[in-house]
């Protein structure tokens, strides 16, 4: 029991701790500090239940529906290159979308949407939480749901630490130049994971 909960909760880690659209949004609205709890919650949540779908079985269902994956595939990158256009405005031109360098507030509804689609027309997530951790979960035999709330515990580790830490940066972010910066970086994440999966489509 304990063996699968940690092998679940390290594995989980290494699969989310990495520079990602989802990340770099949730980083973005730790540093202003605007619904951060929702966004944090969204994110754990999200991955919780991919998660389980995936312990369940769901994730042969998923190897085996190609062209679900080509929808996803599409969708995403539509989205990412829209919001990875909008980072680069800001980084190039501040004054262009926003009243202020950290941008000016966005709506409840606006962060809701946005997380949402970052996670669910992600196939990247599909393929780590559902996919793979499913496969490895389902070798645990019936401490498979104890692996499955180990790697569940990890996303919420990570994305509490992310969203509620990130606030410690204040600081460094209390220049307009610094936030330019993040954008600017943000641009080229979102950008870069859009083209990979749209290059990825000619795999298929």
């Amino acid at each position: 029991m304990l063996a699968s909960l940690l092998a679940g909760l390290g594995l989980g880690l290494s699969l989310i701790v990495a520079i990602g659209a989802q990340n770099a949004f949730v980083l973005r609205q730790g540093l202003r500090r605007e619904h951060v709890l929702v966004i944090v919650a969204i994110c754990a949540l999200s991955d919780a239940v991919l998660i389980t779908l995936g312990v369940a079985g769901l994730g042969v269902l998923i190897e085996q529906a190609d062209w679900l994956l080509v929808v996803v595939r599409i969708a995403g990158a539509a989205f990412l290159t829209w919001y990875g256009v909008r980072s680069a405005m800001r980084a190039f031109r501040p004054g262009a979308l926003d009243t202020d360098p950290a941008g000016s507030p966005i709506s409840l509804r606006s962060a809701v949407l946005t997380v949402l689609a970052l996670t669910w027309l992600n196939p990247h997530v599909y393929l780590d939480t559902v996919v793979l951790l499913g496969s490895i979960g389902a070798t645990h035999g019936d401490d498979r749901w104890w692996f499955a709330l180990g790697a569940a515990l990890g996303s919420v580790a990570w994305f509490s630490a992310l969203g509620f830490g990130s606030r410690m940066l204040r600081p460094l972010f209390a220049r307009p130049a610094s936030w330019r910066i993040l954008d600017g970086l943000i641009a080229v994440v979102m950008i870069a994971i859009a083209v990979s999966l749209i290059v990825g489509l000619w795999g298929h």
